[in-house]
């Protein structure tokens, strides 16, 4: 079930306005009742007053019939001397209000007594009464019940006016183009809507820079797939020119040497493509064991170079990482040390700590790069100009995604007492 907010905002304000309304115009009601009441009392004091100065004739006392001098209020006057009284007026009766029942009629009654001991009776039927000071408490409900619906209408039209920048930012963001480039406008929007806003205009330009960053592999792995299948063809072309079995032989050695490179070359690029995506999870890895797995995978490798490869363990820590990731990342380092280091080189994978920061190092003896290249060899299919060495570029690539993914670092810079490569990765340890 879709929510609207905006129809539930205008809903919720609506019923407590609505709430609201209806509790103030009982108190109105009720006040504007009690008031009408006390001025009606009021009145027949003031109408007992006036009739003392008026002097009126006196009323004898066995005259039932009452004068009527307001036919539409139905109040009654009598004026009497004396201890004299008429027959629905109750003995011994004190000054003041009194409400009390005459021939089967309830009347309000005020009693007014002069110095000479005549008495003036001012009454009014109750029913009367209240039929008055329900009309009167009614009357001043009107204009509140009148602006019942123009509030409610105010309302929703002030609800809807404020979420039109909702729905300009909605219209807004499906306008928006493929390359991202365009970050949205949160001016004239609402406090509350700029962080949402922002935090969208954020997630454009990281998603912009992924988009970029693969379209920029995509050309860069295009590329460099063309050269190896291009000479491939070329030699299962020459492969089928071949006119004797030596001749086969001899070509074969050069097509297959051709498919291992594509193979490797594939194979980084798919195992580039893992890392970036980031998949399996974390879990504390010991880094000595990892340590001594990975120069056991790569022993041969250096033996083949007459590399003395070796370890370097100057201090026990574990991390928390993807194994995979952490294998991806110092395996390519190792790998590069190995392939660069002139023969009979020393490559030493170190392991230290700073502070709580763990520290994995591969450092080398061989030729180094410039320092200015040091940032960009890390870029997929870069190779330093003059490098003879096969390869496709993507080893320290590989190395710093994985990084990133596990929230550390690669540098690289050079060693100090001779010349050689220092590759570096910090992590924050585990706790």
């Amino acid at each position: 079930m879709n929510r609207s907010l905006q129809r539930q905002l205008s809903l919720m304000l609506g019923a407590a306005i609505l709430l609201s309304g209806l509790l103030a115009a009982l108190a109105s009601f009720l006040l504007a009742y009690d008031e009408t009441k006390e001025f009606q009392d009021d009145m027949l004091r003031q109408i007992a007053i006036l009739t003392l100065k008026g002097s009126e004739q006196l009323v004898q006392p066995d005259a039932n019939d009452v004068a009527i001098n307001d036919p539409e209020s139905r109040i009654l006057v009598v004026r009497i001397p004396g201890n004299l009284r008429p027959e629905w007026l109750p003995e011994h009766l004190p000054t003041g209000f009194h409400t009390l029942n005459a021939k089967g009629e309830d009347l309000r009654v005020f009693v007014h007594e002069e110095k000479l001991g005549a008495r003036i009776i001012v009454a009014q039927p109750t029913d009367a009464r209240n039929e008055i000071a329900v009309n009167s408490a009614l009357r001043t409900l009107i204009p509140m019940l009148l602006l019942f619906p123009l509030m409610i209408w105010l309302i929703v039209h002030i609800v809807h006016r404020e979420f039109n920048p909702v729905l300009k930012l909605a219209h807004e963001l499906d306008a928006q183009e493929a390359d991202l480039t365009n970050s949205i406008d949160d001016a004239g929007l609402p406090n509350e809507i700029k962080p949402f806003v922002q935090a969208i205009n954020r997630l454009l330009g990281r998603v912009n820079q992924l988009l970029n960053q693969q379209r920029r592999f995509i050309a860069d792995a295009a590329h460099e797939l063309r050269s190896p299948l291009t000479a491939l063809s070329l030699q299962a072309q020459n492969l089928g020119c071949a006119d004797s079995l030596a001749a086969v032989r001899e070509r074969m050695l050069p097509l297959q040497a051709g498919i291992e490179r594509a193979r490797q070359l594939t194979e980084q690029l798919l195992n580039l493509a893992r890392t970036q995506t980031g998949s399996g999870g974390k879990s504390i890895v010991d880094i000595s064991s990892l340590a001594r797995d990975l120069i056991a995978d790569f022993l041969p490798a250096a033996e083949a170079k007459g590399i003395d490869l070796g370890l370097d363990e100057r201090a026990k820590f574990s991390l928390g990482a993807t194994p995979e990731l952490l294998r991806a990342i110092v395996g390519n380092a190792l790998e590069n040390a190995i392939k660069y280091s002139q023969p009979g080189g020393v490559v030493t994978l170190r392991m230290d700590t700073s502070g709580d920061v763990g520290i994995i190092e591969i450092v080398d003896d061989g030729p180094g790069i410039p320092p200015d290249e040091y940032e960009r060899v890390f870029d997929a299919f870069y190779r330093i100009a003059g490098t003879h060495e096969p390869g496709s570029g993507l080893g320290l690539a590989i190395a710093r995604e994985a990084a990133a993914r596990l929230g550390g670092t690669v540098s690289l810079r050079d060693r100090e007492d001779r010349s050689g490569l220092i590759f570096s990765y910090r992590q924050s340890l585990t706790r």
